[in-house]
């Protein structure tokens, strides 16, 4: 009785599109799910081990419990284990991925009661807004919001040409910290222009229109006030512009920087950014990556019996 998913790294806003945007890249988590008799057995490996509590605080493991509490059914002796590939507290959707593999593990193990929304409605609910966790599910660029309790999304189509350099510093910034330093309220001038350079943006991505979408990714939401918890992030970004990215953005809340290229115009950005950043005392890393368009994906299930687990449609 196993499952394995596979789930994808996820970066947010994209510049402008604050709580509202966001893309699957391809880099993966892989979790792993078994019923046993009882307990927990747990067993994690990859990068950022010591970040990733082994017991039942773990992300993962409350997402499968929250399945098996929807449902009223009991909970089972589990053994789950986790390769880790995405950066854990560096803005590329660890904690999403969590969940999503872990409600979707879950819902596989019990012969899938949830559907694909209603699964994305659990995951907003853990997460506390849908940015990372939709296109963790769906895959691609994702527009996500949530109107009168419902989860609202559009898929958008992910130009042909895109490729990303994410430079990853060396240092954690754990999400609870960064929205710490947002402002409560924010002038009529800044909301407008978020929603003109947002607007332009959804089009651009629509139409695959990838200079456009790096030349209105400027944000005044929200990067402004983060900037003084990742040290020279200004300087960075400017020296990936002016390596050849289309446009460069803080991923989610920092403190990782994504530089959106063309392909075959990213070879230079990443060193020249990862090169600013030293010199400003951050060390950092860079990899390539290309937009994910397939999301969560099932890669072995076998499901649970009935008489292990009585499983019934929510």
């Amino acid at each position: 009785m196993t499952v394995r998913v596979r789930v994808p790294a996820t970066t947010a806003n994209l510049g402008p599109g604050f709580d509202s945007l966001g893309m699957a890249l391809q880099l993966y988590n892989e979790i792993e799910l078994d019923v046993i008799d009882q307990g927990l057995e747990f067993e994690v490996t990859g990068v950022g081990v010591e970040m990733v509590p082994p017991t039942s605080e773990n992300v993962i493991y409350k997402a499968v419990q929250c399945v098996f509490d929807q449902l009223g059914k009991r909970r089972p002796g589990l053994a789950l284990r986790l390769h880790n590939a995405v950066p854990v507290t560096r803005g590329l959707g660890s904690s999403a991925a969590a969940i999503v593999g872990g409600l979707v593990a879950a819902n596989e193990l019990c012969n899938r009661p949830f559907t694909e929304d209603q699964l994305l409605d659990l995951a907003v609910t853990l997460e506390g807004h849908p940015d990372n966790v939709a296109p963790a599910l769906l895959g691609g660029i994702v527009v996500s919001g949530v109107v009168n309790g419902k989860t609202r999304y559009v898929k958008l189509p992910v130009p042909k040409d895109l490729v990303c350099v994410v430079v990853v510093p060396d240092f954690p910034l754990p999400t609870k910290e960064s929205r710490k330093v947002l402002p409560g309220a924010v002038s009529f001038r800044d909301a407008v222009h978020n929603v003109n350079r947002a607007s332009l943006l959804v089009a651009a991505l629509a139409t695959g229109d990838v200079d456009t979408m790096g030349a209105v990714m400027e944000d005044v939401l929200h990067e402004p006030y983060r900037m003084p918890l990742v040290p020279g992030m200004a300087e960075a970004a400017a020296a990936g512009r002016a390596a050849g990215a289309a446009g460069v953005a803080l991923s989610g809340s920092g403190p990782t920087l994504i530089a959106f290229c063309r392909n075959g115009s990213e070879g230079p950005v990443g060193p020249a950014m990862v090169e600013t950043w030293r010199r400003a005392g951050v060390e950092a890393t860079w990899m390539v990556l290309c937009p994910d368009d397939r999301g969560v994906c099932v890669s072995t299930v076998d499901a649970l019996r009935p008489e292990v687990l009585d499983v019934t449609p929510p």
